[in-house]
Formats: C-alpha cells, sequence, structure tokens
C-alpha cells in the first residue's frame, strides 16, 4: 500500500465512535435491549418514509436524495417490542441507566457535562427509524484523549438511539428487524486533529479502551461502529461511515488519501484536455440486436440505453483510483444509488457482449473524438434516465476535483459513495421527551483496563498476555470472583480465555456456557472435587447440555476427582504393561507413559500428582 507524505499533503482526520450500551432497557421504552431471530417476530408491518422540512424551512439534501429512491419499507415486531419502537406510541422519558453510563464516559473523556441535555429530531429516511428520524442529544463537550503522537480532542459526546437492524432486501425495499431501534448508543466526535492513518487508529483503540472499562458497552459485531473524517489540502471532507474493526482504520485512511490524490490528478489533466460533460441522450437503437446480455436483458423487458459524452476523459475513466477501483467505479456507484446495475464505458469497451463496431457505433451516436469517453446506463426508462444524469453530475465534479460526500467502508478498506454530506438542514427540536439535567456527581470513575492489567500481574501472578486477555474480555468479573473464592489465579484465567477459545475451534457449543457454569466447575477444582484436567471435559457437557449443572455433569461424565489409591492403581497399569521400556529407557520413558496415564485416567486426576507417583514408581523400577 502507497504510504505519503501526510503532512505535506495536509491531512485532517476525526472520528465519530458509536457505542451501544448494555442497558437493561431501551433509551426511550422500557422494553429489553435483547437481539431476537427474524424467526421469532409476532408479526409485520410497512412504512413508506418521505423528508420533512427542518424548523428553519429546509429539506436535508442527504435525506433528499435518499427519498428518491422508492421503496418500501418492512418491520419485523416482537414480543420483546413495543408501540414506541412503531412510532405509535409517543416515547418515555430518558433512560436513567443511559444517561450514568453516558457521564461515566464523559468523565473518562475528561469532557464537561452540559447544564440541560435536549433531544433532537436527526432526519433519517433510509427506513432504519419508523420514525423517519433518529432521536439524539449532546450531553457533554470538550475532552481530550493522549496518544503517542499528541492529544487529540473530543468534541461532542452524543446519547442516541440506535436504529433497526437490516434483515434482508425484499422485492419492493428492506426488511428491517424493530429488536435493536431504542437501544441507547453513545456517539464520540473527536476533533480534526488526527494527522496520521496511525494515529487514527491510536486514537480509535485508546477511546474503546475507555469505553470497555465502564463495564456497561455491549460486546459483539455490530455493537460498534467507527466513522472517519478525511480530507488533504485541496481534497474535501469524506465521511466513511461504518468502519467495524479496529484493524481497519489506518488502511482504510490510507487508501482515502490514495483516492483523494488521484482524484486531483485526474482534475488537473481533465483541465489540460478542457474536458467536458455533455448532456445524456437516448443511443437505444445503436444495441438493436446487440450480443451483451446485460444490454439485450435490459431492452427485452422494454429498457433504453441512455449515454453521456465525457469529452476529454478518454483514459481516465478506467484509471485506478483505490485498490480495484476506478474512476469508473466511482461513477458506477451513482448509478446503482439510482437503480441500475452499474455502467459500461469506453475505457473497458469492447467487453461484456459489447462489439467493436458497436462501440464506433455509439461515439459516431454521442459525436465522441478520439479523446473522449462515453458512459452507457441500460435499464428500464425512468431508472435510465436517472441513473445517467447521476453519473453525468458525478462526472461533471471530476473537473472540480474531490466532492464533499458520504460514504460506505467496504470490507477490503476501500469506500464506495453512500449519499451527500448531511448538513444542519437534518436536525430539529424533539418536542415529546423533556430535557435532562445531567448530575454526573454520583458517578464513579471505573478502573481503566490497563490498569487491570497491571494489577492482575502484580496481584496475581499472571503474565502480561493472559492478564490481557482477561482484562479486554467480557468475563473478568468471573475471574475476579473465582480468585477470591479460592481458585488459582492462572488456572481462572486460562478456563476462561483459553480454554474457552480452545473448545470453540473443536466447534464446542461454547455460547451456551453461562455464569454460573463457569463459577461452579471452577469450584469443583476449588474444592478438590475436580481435576483441572476436567475443565475442558466438564464444560464441553455442560455447552451440549445447558440445562446440567456442573456437578451432575461431571458425575454423568465420571469426571470426579481420582485420590491417590486410585492414582497408583492407573499408574501400575500403565508401568506393569511398559516394563519392558522402562527398562531400557528409565526416565526416559516419563513422557510417553505421563501421557498413557493421563488417557487412563480419563481427567480424573491432577496432573502433578499423577506425575509424581509416575516418577516414583519409574525410580523404583529402574
Amino acid at each position: 500500500m502507497t504510504e505519503y507524505d501526510y503532512e505535506s499533503l495536509g491531512l485532517v482526520a476525526g472520528l465519530e465512535i458509536h457505542q451501544q450500551l448494555d442497558t437493561a432497557t431501551k433509551l426511550f421504552c422500557r422494553c429489553p435491549t435483547t437481539i431476537r431471530e427474524p424467526a421469532e417476530s409476532t408479526r409485520r408491518f410497512t412504512r413508506y418514509l418521505h423528508p420533512t422540512k427542518s424548523e428553519l424551512g429546509e429539506i436535508d439534501d442527504a435525506a433528499l436524495e435518499e427519498s428518491r429512491v422508492d421503496r418500501e419499507f418492512e418491520y419485523l415486531a416482537y414480543d420483546s417490542t413495543c408501540l414506541v419502537e412503531e412510532d405509535d406510541e409517543p416515547p418515555r422519558r430518558v433512560d436513567r441507566e443511559a444517561m450514568d453510563v453516558t457521564l461515566e464516559i464523559a468523565q473518562l473523556l475528561e469532557m464537561s457535562p452540559v447544564d440541560e441535555a435536549h433531544v433532537m429530531r436527526k432526519i433519517v429516511v433510509d427506513g432504519s427509524n419508523t420514525t423517519g428520524f433518529q432521536r439524539s442529544m449532546l450531553v457533554a463537550t470538550d475532552g481530550v484523549i493522549e496518544t503517542s503522537d499528541g492529544p487529540v480532542g473530543v468534541e461532542d459526546l452524543l446519547l442516541e438511539e440506535e436504529s433497526c437492524q437490516r434483515v434482508a432486501e425484499t422485492e419492493n425495499g428492506v426488511r428491517y428487524s424493530l429488536d435493536r431501534l431504542g437501544i441507547p448508543l453513545v456517539e464520540i466526535g473527536t476533533s480534526p486533529d488526527i494527522r496520521s492513518p496511525q494515529q487514527a487508529r491510536e486514537a480509535a483503540e485508546t477511546i474503546g479502551m475507555l469505553l470497555r472499562s465502564t463495564g456497561a458497552v455491549k460486546r459483539g459485531l455490530g455493537t460498534i461502529r467507527q466513522d472517519v473524517n478525511v480530507s488533504i489540502a485541496d481534497g474535501a471532507r469524506i465521511e466513511l461511515k461504518g468502519v467495524q474493526s479496529l484493524d481497519d482504520i489506518d488502511d482504510l485512511v490510507r487508501n482515502e488519501v490514495r483516492r483523494q490524490v488521484e482524484l486531483l490528478d485526474i482534475r488537473d489533466e481533465l483541465g489540460e484536455r478542457n474536458a467536458t460533460v455533455d448532456e445524456p441522450v437516448d443511443v437505444t437503437h445503436v444495441f438493436e440486436g446487440t450480443d451483451s446480455g446485460v444490454i439485450a436483458g435490459a431492452l427485452s423487458d422494454g429498457g433504453v440505453v441512455q449515454a453521456v459524452r465525457l469529452a476529454g476523459f478518454d483514459g481516465l475513466v478506467g484509471r485506478e483510483v483505490q485498490p480495484d477501483r476506478r474512476l469508473g467505479t466511482e461513477l458506477s456507484d451513482h448509478a446503482k444509488r439510482h437503480g441500475a446495475g452499474g455502467i459500461f464505458h469506453t475505457d473497458e469497451l469492447p467487453a461484456y457482449g459489447v462489439t467493436e463496431t458497436e462501440v464506433s457505433a455509439l461515439r459516431d451516436a454521442v459525436d465522441a473524438a478520439d479523446g473522449d469517453a462515453v458512459a452507457i446506463v441500460a435499464d428500464d426508462p425512468e431508472t435510465a434516465e436517472l441513473s445517467i444524469e447521476a453519473v453525468a453530475e458525478r462526472a461533471q465534479t471530476a473537473l472540480e476535483g474531490v466532492p464533499e460526500e458520504t460514504r460506505d467502508a467496504n470490507e477490503d478498506t476501500t469506500s464506495r459513495y453512500l449519499r451527500p454530506l448531511p448538513g444542519a438542514a437534518r436536525m430539529y427540536p424533539e418536542t415529546d421527551v423533556p430535557p435532562v439535567t445531567p448530575d454526573p456527581s454520583e458517578v464513579e470513575l471505573p478502573e481503566l483496563l490497563t490498569e487491570k492489567v497491571d494489577r492482575y500481574v502484580a496481584d496475581y501472578g499472571l503474565d502480561e498476555g493472559l492478564a490481557e486477555q482477561v482484562a479486554y474480555g467480557r468475563r473478568w468479573r468471573l475471574f475476579e470472583d473465582a480468585v477470591e473464592a479460592g481458585v488459582d489465579p492462572t488456572l481462572a484465567a486460562g478456563t476462561l480465555e483459553s480454554t474457552v477459545t480452545e473448545l470453540r475451534r473443536d466447534d464446542v457449543p461454547v455460547d451456551h456456557l453461562t455464569t454460573a457454569h463457569f463459577s461452579d466447575v471452577l469450584g469443583l477444582v476449588a474444592d478438590g472435587d475436580l481435576a483441572k484436567e476436567g475443565v475442558p471435559d466438564l464444560l464441553t457437557a455442560l455447552a451440549e447440555d445447558p440445562e446440567l449443572d456442573a456437578a451432575t455433569a461431571a458425575e454423568q461424565e465420571d469426571l470426579g476427582s481420582a485420590d491417590e489409591d486410585v492414582v497408583r492403581e492407573a499408574v501400575l497399569t500403565v508401568v506393569e504393561r511398559n516394563e519392558s521400556q522402562i527398562e531400557n529407557e528409565g526416565m526416559g520413558a516419563f513422557s510417553a507413559l505421563m501421557g498413557e496415564c493421563m488417557g487412563e485416567l480419563r481427567g480424573k486426576a491432577d496432573g502433578d500428582v499423577v506425575s509424581a507417583v509416575l516418577r516414583e514408581e519409574i525410580q523404583a523400577r529402574a
């Protein structure tokens, strides 16, 4: 991946971190924050959403573009959702637990709470909210975090309601699930103080560590999302949405910098060529009888082919701006937003069943010269017209450089066009929920995860790697409870982290294991009723039959801790079976026989006890 001199390019970046809170109930109703399976839904309903004007009488550009795509939104409701999520009942007051967690986060970020938090409506018409807006409130401002490249300001901390979960595309639109709608969500926005991809990742990791230190945030895929705002000198502010993994942030910034550098180079070359963009025209006649499956399929359904001449663009439409993405891909993204499957352009033709003769006829139809490019869209008449107009508009902005826009992060750390940047016109006051006066006086600061790691190393003798796994994991409270109850710290940590990971790799359904299962298993070890070697087998049995308790499962699996007499009997059986090997190798036979002994005892005996007895018996015969 290309590395640039980010300082000379004038890179400026900022983060928006969205984190779900692990509260008992949702932000504006008393429904649980439990995620359900779509198959568990009890009923469904549909809505159509349209943008509304702000209190200043303006309509947000992003909402307006979203509304141009005519879609039906279907929602799945559950026995754990209510009329508030369906927008058939007014919202309740702000959840107190969510506000307390948010104030705790504010203190960790060294932020100042506002005097009064007012709920606002943020227009969203993509179907992810049944209301057509998201409720949001500013809770704190003016914080800071430290990175190795200097401080990064934290401008604002907002408490919001999470959107619906997207389930599937339908024939007429999108299907959403109401289980996620309304889960409390904090949005943390940094100042544009970030100057390198590495600093962006470090800042995100620091904020993530602070959030997890509260012990009150949800974990797992989709519970935290990072948006990154990126610009360079002469470029434009780009909002990169939906980064799921912290590991991707630095590469995402690098790829966006490259995209802007390439687009600025394209702008300069287009300027030297005096490039222009024509009005779209219908060229359906050029493709009568075509062998192109895409075009023929559109025409057979009554579709048309629309084209636009891009004067001076020849060779530049196919120029790569990100890995495996070209200027033509950018044009195609805009066409797709209006329902088309994509575009063809002359930098890649003849191909896809389009012949050289058709390319020549296409050029003639739009009066394209040798230095020109042509883009086409084949679809139903309305979609083709809207899509080619969007392509022409995006090509026009290529003459100017980098357009401001919101882009969706791809899994390969490239990005694609999503919508225009939202403006102030998307916000207006919520009149159904009274303001809240934040009171941080009763909020206690938690121990940071980094501090917890140091404590585990110092107090419990864990190595730093294992200490970090436990502290940053989901079961640190269970670990501390087990140690307090007398369980060996290394055994408790290894069981909760390493053993569970190994069982998951062996396809054991470890997600079925509860806190009680782990506590009881470790308790059996502490009480001498279970050898530590039997822990994996017992956890496996409980995972496969979660209704069992640890003691019953241990009895069924015959995993009780064997006393020394039983151990010695098993060891003698192994030793007598291998007398000739002992006679020839002496203590050299120990390792092989130790494994055989443990197999004989099937996890019922402590390895240290077996080892001591085996050494004694071998030495007696050597």
